[in-house]
């Protein structure tokens, strides 16, 4: 017969699976910040290589070509890591037999996503105006407002990774000419490290 306070926990679950998305893969996260790696070694052959990017103003006045392949760069580490983390919340579906669209996970994806679309098409809008130094700022900044406003519908912590991706941006507002690192850093090793930490918090 169970006690009290098990009934009490069940029902704290219940109604926590029904508010919140829950699904989120940690290593979904890991494999984002690889594919965000590589397309930064990508970006770096592209508009540095033999030169170092530090304090140089290259990405200021990009050819057709190369902006051609920083576009579609982008866009391929994005059909990546949404793919990903579609197929490894998929898994994580079927492993606790729940169910994908739930209510709680369409508030998620509209709040992590509006802002993110908003962002987009922001950025295509620096692309057409040729302020091409402040699109990595403006990508990280949408991105961690998306975060943290897709924070209140699933795991909490994903609020910190929206602060940093959102400061991050900022730093690189000021300081255009470290944009691809800190780009890289944002989409890259932050990603890694709180896939990380998800992965062995909440998905063993």
């Amino acid at each position: 017969m169970k006690n009290p306070q098990q009934d009490l926990a069940e029902i704290k679950s219940m109604m926590e699976r029904s508010t919140r998305y829950l699904s989120l893969s940690g290593l979904a996260g890991v494999l984002a910040g690889i594919y965000a790696l590589v397309g930064s070694a990508l970006a770096y052959y592209w508009l540095y290589f033999p030169n170092s990017p530090v304090g140089n103003n290259q990405a200021s006045h990009l050819d057709k070509v190369v902006l051609t392949n920083l576009i579609f760069t982008a866009i391929g580490v994005l059909i990546l890591s949404i793919a990903t983390a579609w197929l490894l919340s998929q898994k994580n579906h079927k492993k606790t037999a729940s169910q994908l669209w739930t209510p709680a996970g369409k508030r998620f994806m509209q709040a992590l996503f509006i802002p993110v679309v908003i962002g987009g098409l922001f950025c295509f809008a620096l692309v057409h105006q040729g302020f091409y130094i402040f699109i990595t700022s403006a990508t990280l900044i949408f991105y961690g407002l998306g975060l943290f406003s897709a924070s209140h519908f699933t795991l909490s912590d994903i609020k910190y990774l929206g602060f940093s991706q959102a400061a991050l941006g900022i730093i690189a507002a000021f300081f255009p000419e470290f944009g691809l690192i800190l780009w890289a850093l944002g989409f890259g090793l932050l990603h890694i490290v709180y896939g990380s930490v998800m992965y062995y918090k909440y998905d063993q």
